[in-house]
């Protein structure tokens, strides 16, 4: 004979109406028009692996605060070899809804057409694609508790010395200068940079992740609001990308895809030249330990609605979006593959021609 406690009874009942919940919700034509609770964000990636089990798959690489998994999506066709990868992240700054939107709408652009697209088909066999839809968990949760905390924006690990403010902004708080310039050391500041560099276990994960990876990523895309801006390194006014003239021409190569979409200008730049100077940041991270495409991408608008981007926009802003980070993958793989098939093929031909030559002269 069987027996069932109550509150089992109700906790599994919940969680079948959730689960039947979140597939309906998905599933509907305009998901993606719309900002989404952290559970279900949770949902929708269980779903992308459920629905494209042989390129998708999950991995918790980290924990917040909080103690909640630190979650991204691995895309890519299977492959014998080693192969290459972009790196996105949404979600840093909790308040800015749209990033963790823009990511959703990128893996559903991806997984939409790797089939019929051509060039989206050889990419996902030659570079794997590892998608952080909302990094910042726990300012994420807490942005949606109500009207108040809409605007949060930084993590939620309590202030130390005696500080009873909350959050560090976890984009000051890298290994890239850290402390330098642009942050506050006060823990009530929206820019507190932490008591020092990784103090974060945000910023952590992705430096240990990152660190890990770093001889194969390609390309560093970090998804922020507001601004209609494409940032490159450095935050420091005083510190220049070896790479910087490519940076730019990548960059400005992405602004014209971007405009092509709907009509809307962004800016390129290093923040210091169209921004703000800062340090601590993830992208000049990337940039310092080697990745050599790294760019922040500030999405709309440039003021009018600000953090709280009305949802008729997410749509377009996710599309002109999509179009300025294909251009940076599209030319991060290229420089490699084509540049390296070229590469091979030179040398095939030159390794030919001193052959005949030498059986020539021996003639």
């Amino acid at each position: 004979m069987y027996s069932f406690d109550v509150h089992t009874v109700y906790s599994m009942c919940v969680s079948m109406y959730s689960a039947v919940w979140s597939r309906e919700e998905t599933t509907e034509r305009n998901y993606y028009t719309r900002y989404h609770n952290m559970s279900e964000i949770t949902a929708w990636m269980e779903q992308m692996k459920r629905e494209n089990p042989d390129v998708v798959s999950s991995m918790v690489y980290g924990q917040t605060y909080e103690r909640r998994d630190i979650t991204l999506l691995k895309i890519g066709l299977s492959s014998t070899g080693r192969k290459k990868a972009i790196w996105m992240d949404c979600g840093i700054h909790a308040r800015e809804w749209i990033a963790p939107a823009f990511c959703q709408y990128f893996v559903k652009e991806i997984l939409r057409t790797y089939k019929t697209d051509t060039k989206v088909n050889e990419m996902m066999k030659n570079l794997d694609f590892y998608i952080t839809p909302v990094l910042n968990v726990d300012g994420y949760i807490y942005s949606w508790h109500n009207e108040s905390t809409r605007l949060w924006r930084k993590s939620r690990s309590p202030g130390t010395g005696g500080c009873t403010c909350y959050g560090t902004d976890l984009n000051r708080n890298f290994y890239a200068n850290w402390g330098m310039v642009g942050v506050s050391t006060d823990c009530c500041n929206l820019f507190y940079c932490g008591t020092k560099a990784l103090s974060e276990s945000e910023a952590r994960a992705v430096t240990d992740m990152l660190g890990k990876m770093r001889e194969d990523v390609l390309a560093f895309l970090t998804i922020h609001s507001y601004g209609q801006q494409l940032l490159v390194p450095y935050g420091h006014p005083n510190i220049s990308a070896p790479n910087h003239e490519e940076l730019m021409e990548v960059g400005l190569g992405a602004a014209k895809a971007i405009k092509a979409v709907h009509g809307m200008d962004y800016t390129v730049g290093t923040s210091p030249d169209i921004l703000y100077p800062f340090s601590g940041s993830s992208q000049d991270f990337a940039r310092l330990i080697g990745i050599p495409l790294s760019f922040t991408f500030e999405l709309r608008d440039k003021g009018e609605h600000g953090f709280e981007l009305p949802e008729d926009q997410i749509q377009p802003t996710c599309e002109e979006a999509y179009a300025g980070a294909h251009h940076i993958i599209t030319y991060a793989h290229d420089k490699v593959f084509y540049s390296y098939a070229a590469t091979v093929t030179a040398t095939l031909w030159t390794t030919l021609l001193a052959a005949w030559v030498s059986s020539a002269i021996l003639l």
